[in-house]
């Protein structure tokens, strides 16, 4: 891949006269036509970046983090994932369909970016002016390009040359609000927000990088950290932020933007999560380098921070909720939030401010309209039900009365009609319907822990204002569900690649768990089932909180598993929180003194803060593959906090993708493992101990997971001072040589030890190898018997058939083949082999090896006979472990490229009696 990156560059050059006319965004009925470009030439081009990927696959993923890197060092997080997805797609395309190189060009303009992907394919034709661009079908495999351009793109085209095609889309940038300034009007004491006895903001500055380069006093009381402790470290080190993919904005990008607004966690030197509400302050320094002021306060102390609602039309001390004035203005302000939690937090507190309320709370309708999630809550003593969920209809804790404006005096008369308030000390509550266009999509309420506070007065004004803000609402969140779409596809894709990339069963583990913490739960294990018939077996374990894991880890271990139920989908599990609450009660009433005595359940170990970190919502996914269970995707949340349906279908989706990574990586790792054992079992297992010779063995199988092929050796005892020696290589590699060399080496050992000479061994096995029939192989062998003599030599009396020939190397240097050549085992019938004695001398080397020795290349150069017998001359005087080692150190160092054929080095050496 070839990059490269030209800021404040100039717009292109105009394209050629036959390109065809860009395509813009309009109604689906006309999206095959052709329109005419309308993008203001005149647009400055600041900045350009270039990749060029080659036509291989893992050419798509490079070409994904190549946009992706470029969008987000420009500032474009907001449109990574559209940018992304198309990329993707036209890059596959190219480098897989079209079979040629992709040239992908980023072009960051004033008002957008325009995103480039040519391919170079060879018989490309240039389509007719005006002809209709046959964008393909939607459920064909490929052919999506264009479609995906038409739905995401807010501009895009098709522009052919003779040589090349290219297909260009415009994304636009969202606009950003900068904030606005307001006055609020005079109000009564009464009317004031509360606050502690002293309000501590906490001013914090980031430089460019995110790092903190500023902490005040405030901060230090609010959040327990010295300046010393914190200066030079990450923001995001500290920073508890929302993890939704393809939602909201994220610490990184909040911290570049001009100004932002809003509320997130802070976790203190103690490890408590704080919450609390921030404004932040892009600013330049004198020397011109950005950096980013943060005020902080806590989050219940937000008046001190939040921007007030500039004033509606009219008299600015009028009654916000006079006949004159606007629900939606009332509630939200203008402009309005640009995201759906921000928009439905302030829908609460106004909605408590308007009829003066102890509490507010907002749920959506999911899309089937059975059930509504618990969205927004204010002045409720916890937000434990967020992304609960409640039917609408018929099941026990149904929502009453959904569908229709309803007030209720008295909630202890009718217990259970708004789940939500349950326990929270709520007496009277009034709630209203959202609806779009007749259809349920939420419902707003407001409650007070007085009864009978609430008459059908206030519920038509709580109603009228809720008409108002239902489409905004609705809006919002369907533009929050196709950004996590949009996220989730992403988030898909990579994840995809990543387990794609290993057959490692442990990371395989780590990778399921690492992809799921934090993005989507807060903490999650895996359980492994072997067989049918064995246990779930809890394997890995992580948590956002590096502390935690062993607590959690500890605490499910003591525990029964879930049950491996293979039906689809999340279902809930409450034996983590159920025990690990009771643990953290046995704790705490050791600490009083007043529970029993710590030894006795020493064994379970968890802390409060492994009761918080396990005490919220579980939930329990199979991973199934090949219709087989063969483990669970566990997820959790910390105390208080629910799953949103959204997130638990991405973890359904990824589940999927995860178990099928993990069956590949089990099937590999037993193949391997089987491979391996059989393969093992055709090597000798040790070499025998030789009075008066040396002995060394070097062996290298060619193929990667491979211990044995078609080379082998062996060396055993056949009687009282003879021992046996060979050497052969069978032809081919892999598993089907292995077999054959099995055959060989034992035979070899079985008959050698009945007392046959070295021709009638080979002989008889030449026999066995030719009556495998079409699985016969032919087979070169070296074969020999050895008998060390009273004065220091060796005898050998050695067959060589079809095999390199043995060299023997002399104290004076020289070099000599120590056998002659003879017919090769498995082709002829009937052999007629001799043996040859050889004696070597004290000092002397016997040195055999197979044909991937002599047969080793680099380009056209070829080791060979005379290059063995060259690097052989250079040892003289070493032991016979340094012959073998050198002369595979030579074969290594000859060619760069991995070895392609077995190789085996078998070095006897006669020390003499003075060195024995």
């Amino acid at each position: 891949m070839t990059t490269g990156l030209i800021p404040g560059a100039q717009p292109p050059e105009p394209r050629p006269d036959s390109a065809l006319p860009a395509q813009t965004r309009h109604d689906p009925a006309d999206r095959a036509a052709q329109h005419t470009d309308d993008r203001p030439r005149s647009s400055v081009i600041t900045a350009r970046a270039a990749a060029s990927f080659e036509p291989v696959g893992r050419s798509v993923a490079s070409a994904r983090s190549f946009v992706r890197d470029t969008l987000q060092g420009w500032g474009f997080a907001d449109i990574v994932d559209d940018a992304v997805v198309l990329t993707s797609e036209l890059v596959t395309n190219a480098v897989v369909h079209a079979g040629t190189s992709a040239d992908v060009l980023c072009l960051r303009m004033d008002d957008g970016v325009r995103i480039e992907v040519a391919d170079r394919y060879p018989e490309r034709e240039i389509p007719l002016q005006g002809a209709a661009i046959n964008m393909g079908s939607p459920d064909r495999e490929g052919g999506r390009g264009l479609q995906l351009c038409a739905a995401l793109a807010g501009r895009w085209g098709v522009e052919y040359t003779p040589t090349h095609k290219q297909v260009w889309f415009q994304l636009e940038l969202p606009a950003r609000p900068v904030g606005t300034r307001a006055a609020g009007p005079s109000l009564p004491a009464a009317l004031l927000p509360l606050a502690d006895g002293r309000v501590r903001v906490a001013v914090v500055q980031i430089d460019r990088n995110g790092a903190i380069t500023a902490w005040n006093e405030d901060a230090e009381d609010l959040f327990g950290y010295t300046c010393d402790q914190v200066t030079g470290k990450p923001l995001t080190d500290l920073a508890a932020w929302p993890h939704t993919p393809g939602t909201g904005t994220g610490v990184a990008e909040a911290l570049q933007l001009s100004r932002w607004e809003g509320s997130y966690g802070i976790r203190d030197a103690a490890g408590r999560v704080v919450p609390v509400y921030a404004s932040h302050l892009r600013v330049r320094d004198t020397g011109g380098d950005p950096s980013t002021v943060c005020l902080l306060v806590r989050d219940h102390e937000r008046a001190v921070l939040q921007t007030p609602l500039r004033a509606t039309g009219g008299d600015s001390g009028a009654s916000g909720d006079g006949p004159n004035s606007d629900p939606f203005e009332v509630f939200i302000g203008s402009p309005a939030p640009d995201d759906l939690d921000g928009l439905l937090q302030r829908t609460v507190e106004r909605a408590r401010d308007m009829l003066d309320a102890d509490s507010a709370f907002l749920l959506l309708a999911t899309d089937d309209e059975t059930e509504l999630e618990v969205r927004a809550s204010t002045g409720l003593p916890s937000a434990r039900q967020r992304f609960a969920r409640v039917p609408v209809e018929a099941g026990p804790g149904r929502y009453g009365s959904a569908r229709m404006p309803a007030v209720h005096d008295d909630l202890t008369a009718v217990p259970g009609a708004v789940p939500l308030l349950s326990g929270t000390g709520m007496r009277s509550v009034v709630t209203v319907p959202l609806k779009v266009e007749g259809r349920l999509t939420g419902s707003l309420g407001v409650a007070a822990e007085a009864p009978g506070r609430y008459s059908n007065e206030e519920a038509l004004r709580l109603q009228f204002a809720a008409d108002r803000i239902a489409l905004a609402v609705e809006s919002a969140r369907l533009g929050e569900l196709e950004r996590l779409r949009r996220g989730s596809l992403s988030f898909l894709v990579e994840a995809s690649d990543l387990l794609a990339g290993t057959l490692d069963r442990d990371q395989t583990l780590a990778l399921m768990a690492q992809m799921t913490v934090p993005t989507l739960a807060t903490w999650c294990a895996v359980y492994t089932i072997a067989d049918q018939a064995s246990e779930p077996y809890l394997s890995y374990v992580l948590h956002e909180d590096e502390e935690l894991i062993d607590g959690i880890k500890s605490l499910l271990s003591k525990m029964p598993p879930p049950d491996p139920v293979p039906t689809p989908g999340a279902r809930v599990w409450t034996a983590p929180a159920e025990v690990a609450h009771q643990a953290a009660l046995r704790t705490s009433m050791r600490s009083l003194g007043r529970g029993e005595p710590a030894t006795v359940s020493s064994g379970i170990g968890p802390t409060l803060a492994t009761a918080g970190a396990v005490g919220g919502e579980t939930v329990v996914l199979p991973l199934v593959a090949r219709n087989r269970v063969i483990g669970m995707l566990t997820l959790g949340k910390p105390t208080d906090e629910h799953f949103r349906q959204e997130i638990l279908e991405l973890a359904e989706d990824l589940s999927r993708r995860a178990a099928l990574a993990l069956d590949n990586a089990r099937l590999y790792s037993e193949r391997t493992a089987i491979s391996q054992s059989l393969q093992r079992s055709l090597l000798p297992p040790e070499l025998p101990q030789i009075d008066g010779v040396e002995v060394e063995v070097i062996y290298r199988a060619a193929g990667e997971g491979n211990e044995v092929g078609g080379d082998f050796y062996d060396v055993f005892p056949i009687r009282d001072g003879a021992y046996g020696f060979a050497i052969g290589d069978v032809c081919g590699t892999g598993p089907n040589a292995a077999a054959v060399t099995g055959l060989a080496r034992h035979a070899l050992r079985l008959l050698a030890r009945e007392g046959l000479s070295g021709p009638a061994v080979l002989e008889r096995l030449n026999s066995a190898i030719l009556d495998e029939g079409a699985r016969s192989r032919f087979l070169t062998l070296l074969y020999g018997e050895m008998r060390p003599q009273p004065d220091g030599s060796a005898e050998l009396k050695v067959v060589c058939a079809g095999h390199p020939l043995p060299l023997r190397l002399r104290q004076d240097g020289s070099v000599e083949a120590a056998a002659e050549p003879q017919p090769l085992l498995g082709v002829l019938e009937d052999l007629e082999l001799y043996e040859q004695t050889v004696t070597l001398d004290p000092g002397d080397v016997l040195l055999c090896v197979t044909d991937g020795v002599t047969e080793r290349r680099e380009g056209t150069r070829m080791l060979g006979d005379d290059g063995l017998a060259d690097v052989l001359t250079t040892c003289t005087g070493l032991t016979a472990g340094a012959v073998a080692a050198r002369i595979m150190r030579a074969v290594e160092r000859f060619a760069s490229d991995a070895p392609s054929d077995d190789m085996a080095i078998l070095a006897m050496r006669v020390p003499g009696l003075h060195n024995a």
